[in-house]
């Protein structure tokens, strides 16, 4: 099942749906039709099928949370399709495009998000997610000065998100604005002091950063923590920065807020054990902790 999962994933799926017919049933079946079909085979998907209501008959709101529950299930083709339906049921359009468009993004379909996402902020154009959302596009893209222009919208409709702090935050690093990036990360640990524990739960997952970026990420969000005051966050990304390869000790000689932890015993460990790690020397199971999942796109 997972496997299934895993490939439907790749797919660039578009959110029409296709009536059948003659001339289409003459066609040769698509790698995604046929994915799809082995996945309607599966036992999840059988027991789900018989209790999915009649769109002709169920009332948008019905139909909407339908949608949103296939796309927990992950079943984003089938959601698609039901999030169609509520549109045509008269559902609330902005809340269910965006929602479409996180889906789309689910699918890795950038062009038909893009598209859902520009509707939203069309139909409203003080709605924050839509900006968000939109931004997170042109992030993944790699229209950086684009993102960045969107996230700044939707933090001037919606200032108190940390998601959308942190996503502005994001753009910046890539756009090598560091300075900006910490600021923007600064601001979204004021609003959320867990954010970078649960940011990305229900974002997207692919795209991320390139390997030797996200080491240098991880040491912009270390010494974001050294100026806090938060040493043992400053440990766990400098842990990470330099498991990643980025070498942590030379950028730090000239910082001013990272000097003082240069010769710190606890930072030397993390330095020695993370080139062993690389070197092989070291399991990697052994190895703790982990990165957040960045950009992310907001529906609820």
């Amino acid at each position: 099942m997972s496997t299934y999962r895993r490939i439907s994933s790749l797919l660039l799926l578009s959110g029409l749906i296709i009536v059948s017919s003659p001339l289409n049933a003459q066609k040769i079946a698509s790698p995604s039709d046929v994915i799809t079909d082995v996945r309607h085979q599966s036992p999840e998907w059988l027991t789900i099928q018989p209790h999915l209501p009649d769109p002709a008959v169920t009332s948008a709101a019905q139909l909407e949370l339908v949608g949103d529950v296939l796309r927990a299930r992950r079943f984003p083709e089938e959601a698609i399709k039901y999030y169609g339906y509520a549109l045509q049921r008269g559902g609330d359009q902005a809340m269910i495009m965006n929602k479409l468009g996180v889906t789309e993004l689910d699918l890795r379909n950038i062009t038909g998000a893009r598209g859902y996402f520009q509707q939203v902020v069309r139909l409203q154009k003080k709605n924050p997610q839509g900006w968000n959302n939109l931004g997170a596009v042109e992030y993944l893209d790699g229209h950086y000065g684009g993102a960045i222009a969107d996230y700044r919208k939707a933090i001037k409709f919606d200032k108190k998100s940390a998601t959308y702090h942190s996503n502005l935050g994001t753009a910046y690093f890539e756009e090598k604005d560091f300075d900006k990036a910490r600021g923007e990360f600064d601001i979204a640990l004021r609003i959320d002091p867990e954010m970078m524990d649960h940011h990305g739960s229900t974002g997207i997952s692919a795209h991320m950063l390139s390997p030797a970026d996200h080491a240098h990420f991880c040491f912009e969000i270390a010494r974001l923590y050294a100026h806090r005051g938060d040493e043992a966050q400053m440990l766990h990304y400098l842990q990470l920065a330099s498991e990643g390869g980025f070498e942590v000790l030379e950028p730090m000689r000239e910082d001013s807020v990272m000097a003082p932890y240069r010769k710190d015993v606890r930072v030397l460990t993390v330095v020695q054990n993370a080139r062993a790690l690389r070197n092989g020397r070291i399991s990697v199971a052994d190895a703790e902790g982990g990165v957040p999942s960045l950009p992310a796109a907001t529906h609820n």
